[in-house]
């Protein structure tokens, strides 16, 4: 699986720096940020890091973050943005981690789910890793938002991310872990709009607290001492 995402580092970051993907990277990392409470010395564990777009938010709210990444283009490039004294690199497979149980405050992981099909063992592993009383959140792609069907269309045209995603609902991803969750999603607009009416409409579906937009959040806390 690593191979399809090795010549994806350079459009993965140019994607974010459009203008469009910059406004949709404003409001990922804003529920993002409201979901995991990073807090300042937190152990994170950002599972799936990625080139480090979100794992910079992380370490920015002053927790110390290990970037777990199966591909290693995607994985250096996060090397090279993120301060070493508070980022620690490891390549690995969310579904095996290579950590002790209850070794970090937090657990996060951002779209990588979708690509496995085994979702509620890497869940449980993320759970393992994490302390009892921390947080376990978990990003995805939404099935509920108009930008599934979209991408469900560039994969059966053989796009090569796209083609690997398994997109699912709010509730789907909530029942990947046996505990109560909270859910929310963001980006309610649509790739093609507007700015200014994408803000509007951000707003409009935030209000409403409706569960289609495409970035879709879940989070759980561990089960233990708070």
């Amino acid at each position: 699986m690593a191979e399809i995402f090795d010549d994806w580092p350079e459009k993965y970051d140019q994607w974010f720096a459009s203008p469009i993907g910059r406004l949709v990277k404003e409001y990922e990392s804003r529920l993002l940020l409201e979901m995991a409470r990073p807090g300042q010395g937190e152990r994170i564990l950002d599972v799936g890091c990625g080139t480090g777009i979100f794992t910079l938010d992380l370490l920015a709210a002053g927790a110390h973050v290990v970037g777990l990444e199966l591909s290693l283009p995607m994985l250096g490039r996060a090397r090279k943005k993120a301060p070493s004294h508070c980022f620690q690199a490891v390549r690995g497979d969310m579904r095996w981690l290579p950590f002790a149980d209850g070794a970090f405050d937090k657990a996060v992981s951002v779209t990588a789910i979708e690509f496995l099909e085994e979702a509620p063992s890497a869940v449980a592993e993320l759970f393992r890793v994490t302390r009892p009383g921390g947080l376990v959140v978990v990003a995805s792609l939404n099935s509920l938002s108009p930008w599934a069907t979209r991408r469900k269309a560039a994969a059966q045209a053989g796009h090569a991310i796209f083609e690997h995603v398994r997109f699912r609902s709010p509730a789907e991803l909530a029942d990947l872990a046996p505990f109560p969750a909270s859910v929310k999603t963001a980006v309610h607009f649509q790739k093609d709009d507007d700015p200014e009416q994408a803000r509007e409409t951000e707003q409009a579906g935030a209000l409403k607290a409706l569960e289609t937009g495409a970035f879709l959040v879940v989070a759980w806390q561990k089960p233990g001492r708070t």
